[in-house]
């Protein structure tokens, strides 16, 4: 887009982009934490497993970690806008399979071509508002959305526990339709198209193919592990597969004259810094919403809605709060609160780890949940601030599509892995005895995730971005995604 057709934050146009991006990102967000409330009654209603309910959350997260670059790869070439679009038109469609799958093995099915969809529409929302929004209010809007998001996130658990208690755990799915078709209203009239000019001409399909083999190697490996053991051929094979395919990755991306992944995107220490600590981070967020509210049901007691509830106060606290930790980041630069956010975060786990039979929610459950809300709103608007401003703005699609990727492939082996990691063996996650023990060590891993997540976010992260530099210290904006480093160092 041109500067001068750049939008205000406090435009209409503006509101109606960030409501479009906020409630088609909310689609696959949501979907992606609301199964776990329905898990318990679903093994019951589908008679499935422990491995058929972690594939009932990995299907969905693989597909969606697997695309997730070829999103935003797609939206850089032939235009942000129309690919978000036909990601919403895909997802409501996989949703209504969902809804209607007469077994365990059609609804993970439905959940893989569902992951498609957000894999589509995730990178592109983010990508729409870092290059529709005029710098200067980038980091706000961004915040911003991180912040409403929330609503999505706040209401969804009290929807869909709701709908589980009193309906049936299909309407979570079925309701993602109306929705769907209000966001394709909306961006229809109201979303500007934008596109990098440079992009590939060709679809890396070497690049799509070996890494969904190897992240679904892994994912299969990991999962298969406690009910066929380690020495298990399936299991020794998938894994291999899933190591093979990540190395081929690497080099397919690196030897190809247009890929998917330029390499050297990774060159800039910021972005490096900000995607390292994204895995860890999401890896301890996906344990987090996986075993909480299965926990909360299956040991404490609680009902579906009860457990729906009890990380609500969390979200709120995003909504009230990323916009302005969003500002702060802009204002102070971002290590701080990506440094201080994780270690907020894993307090916050640390008491987590102690809900067990009886607890009480007002004593045992929601101190914990404020003091992670609290992190998480110090840190998430900063942390995506940081991955997609840290390129140059003709790199928006690919920042966000290797962000929201590698946030997803963090949360899809955390479920895969953690149980493993946690001591579950061949254990159940809906017998209390088994799922307990389990638990409480899963919580402490992802309390040492976000510590970690701290530590590195302390010594990688730069106290200023390069968006702090005036625009006309910067080079052509088709030049290589470096540009912005050097930038800075020529700043300083």
């Amino acid at each position: 887009m041109a500067q001068d057709e750049l939008i205000k934050y406090r435009s209409a146009t503006g509101r109606w982009v960030l409501l479009a991006t906020v409630l088609g990102t909310s689609l696959a967000f949501v979907d992606a934490t609301v199964v776990n409330i329905a898990l318990p009654e679903i093994g019951r209603s589908l008679s499935a497993e422990a491995s058929g309910l972690q594939w009932t959350v990995n299907g969905y997260a693989l597909s969606l970690a697997s695309l997730i670059l070829l999103g935003g790869s797609l939206g850089d070439r032939f235009g942000r806008k129309r690919v978000f679009m036909i990601g919403i038109a895909w997802f409501a469609t996989a949703s209504l399979l969902c809804g209607l799958a007469p077994n365990i093995e059609l609804l993970i099915g439905a959940r893989v071509l569902q992951g498609i969809g957000g894999a589509l529409l995730t990178p592109g929302a983010l990508a729409i508002l870092e290059a529709s929004f005029i710098r200067d209010d980038r980091a706000r809007a961004i915040g911003a959305w991180s912040g409403l998001g929330g609503i999505g996130g706040a209401a969804g658990p009290f929807l869909g526990g709701w709908l589980v208690e009193a309906g049936s755990w299909r309407y979570i799915f079925l309701i993602n339709v109306p929705v769907a078709a209000f966001v394709l209203w909306v961006a229809a009239r109201h979303v500007p198209e934008s596109r990098n000019p440079s992009a590939a001409r060709r679809i890396d399909v070497a690049g799509v193919l070996t890494g969904a083999a190897g992240l679904g190697g892994l994912t299969y490996g990991f999962t298969a592990w406690p009910m066929r053991g380690p020495g298990d051929p399936v299991v020794l094979l998938a894994l291999a597969v899933g190591v093979a395919g990540l190395l081929a990755f690497v080099l397919v991306e690196h030897r190809s004259p247009e890929p998917m992944v330029p390499l050297s995107i990774f060159r800039t220490t910021a972005f490096a810094g900000a995607n390292l600590v994204t895995l860890l981070v999401y890896a301890a967020n996906g344990g987090v919403f996986f075993l909480v509210v299965i926990n909360l049901q299956v040991v404490a007691g609680f009902t579906p809605l009860a457990a729906g509830i009890a990380m609500l106060p969390a979200t709120v606290l995003m909504l009230f709060l990323s916009s302005r930790s969003g500002a702060l980041g802009q204002r102070i630069g971002p290590r701080i609160p990506m440094t201080v956010g994780p270690l907020v975060c894993a307090v916050a786990l640390v008491l987590m780890s102690m809900i067990g039979p009886g607890t009480s929610y007002l004593t045992g459950v929601l101190p914990a949940v404020i003091i992670f809300g609290l992190g998480l709103s110090l840190l998430v608007a900063p942390l995506t601030s940081t991955a997609l401003g840290s390129l140059d703005d003709a790199y928006a699609g690919i920042a966000s599509g290797v962000n929201n990727a590698v946030a997803r492939a963090a949360g899809l082996l955390s479920v895969a892995i953690l149980p493993l990691a946690a001591g579950l063996g061949a254990g159940s996650l809906t017998v209390s005895d088994q799922l307990h023990p389990v638990y409480r060590h899963a919580m402490l891993i992802c309390a040492g995730l976000m510590a970690s997540g701290s530590v590195i976010a302390f010594i990688l992260i730069p106290s200023r971005l390069a968006a702090h530099v005036p625009a006309d210290t910067f080079c052509d904006p088709c030049s290589p995604p470096l540009r912005r480093a050097d930038a800075v160092k020529s700043a300083r």
